[in-house]
C-alpha cells in the first residue's frame, strides 16, 4: 500500500478513503486536510464512483480527531480559525457531496473523528468501536461544523446529550442515540450493505441526495457551520483549553 495519508481504492463503484496514520490513531493533520480536499474534488466528477466510504487504517481507530502534536502550536483565535475553517470546508464538501457517503467507524472515533462521521450520510460501526464528542472536556466545542451536522442527523435532545456529556460510548449506546445506523461484527458484512447501493443507478442515488442538499441550501447550512467554527476558535485561545491540551500531551509522553 502507498504512503499516502489518505489512501484511495475504487472497486465496483465504491471509493474507499482510508485515513492512514496508524501510529497517530489516524489523527487529522494539515497534510490530511489537503488530501481530503483533493480526493473529494476528484471523486465528485469521477463517473466510476457511485459512493464514498471513509474508514481508518488498521483496527484500532477510525479517527482520533485533530493531531494535537501539530495543532498545540495554535494559540490564538486567529490561528485556530485558520485550521478549523480549513477542515470545516472539508466537512461541508463531504456533507453536501452529490453521491452517498458512509462512515465505517471501524475503531475508536474521538472528537473530530465523530465530526467526520457526522458529515457522512450513514454511519456504520464495528462492534469493537467506541466514540465520543469529547471536545467539551478540552474547553472547546466541536470546531469543524460537526455539531451543526449532528443536529441535522439526530434529534436535538439526543445531540445535546452526546455533546454536553462529552462521554465515550460503545457502539451499542451510540446506536441507541441514533448516531450509528448499524453495527457489524466483521468487515465482510459491510460489503453486503454496500451491495444495495451498487445495484442502483448513479442518477437515482444522486437524485435522492440532492433532496437533502436542497434543504440545507435553504437553511444555510454553510453559514451555520461557519458560526460554529468561529465560536470554537474563540474558546480555543482560552486558558482552560490550553491547560487541557497541556495535560493531555503530558499524559502521552
Amino acid at each position: 500500500m502507498s504512503e499516502q495519508l489518505l489512501q484511495r481504492e475504487i472497486n465496483e463503484g465504491v471509493c474507499t478513503l482510508t485515513i492512514n496514520r496508524i501510529e497517530k490513531y489516524n489523527a487529522i493533520n494539515f497534510g490530511l486536510i489537503n488530501e481530503f480536499n483533493q480526493a473529494l474534488e476528484q471523486m465528485r466528477t469521477n463517473d466510476d464512483v457511485k459512493m464514498i466510504v471513509i474508514r481508518g487504517a488498521g483496527e484500532k481507530a477510525f479517527c482520533s480527531g485533530g493531531d494535537l502534536s501539530e495543532f498545540h502550536a495554535l494559540k490564538t483565535e486567529v490561528e485556530a480559525y485558520s485550521m478549523l475553517s480549513q477542515m470545516g470546508d472539508v466537512l461541508y464538501k463531504l456533507a453536501t457531496f452529490p453521491k452517498p457517503t458512509i462512515a465505517y467507524v471501524n475503531g475508536i472515533a474521538i472528537g473530530g473523528g465523530c465530526e467526520i462521521a457526522a458529515a457522512c450520510d450513514i454511519r456504520i460501526a464495528h462492534e469493537r468501536a467506541k466514540m465520543g464528542f469529547v471536545q467539551g472536556n478540552q474547553g472547546i466545542t466541536t470546531g469543524w461544523g460537526g455539531g451543526t451536522l449532528l443536529m441535522e442527523r439526530i434529534s436535538p435532545a439526543q445531540g445535546f446529550q452526546l455533546l454536553w456529556s462529552a462521554s465515550i460510548l460503545p457502539a451499542t449506546e451510540a446506536k441507541d442515540a441514533g448516531y450509528i445506523s448499524e453495527i457489524i461484527k466483521e468487515d465482510s458484512e459491510l460489503n453486503a450493505i454496500l451491495q444495495t447501493f451498487k445495484e442502483k443507478q448513479s442518477g437515482v442515488l444522486q437524485a435522492y441526495k440532492q433532496m437533502l442538499v436542497r434543504k440545507w441550501n435553504m437553511t444555510d447550512l454553510k453559514k451555520r457551520m461557519e458560526e460554529e467554527i468561529r465560536l470554537c476558535a474563540k474558546l480555543w485561545e482560552s486558558d482552560e483549553h490550553h491547560e487541557a491540551v497541556a495535560q493531555f500531551r503530558n499524559r502521552r509522553k
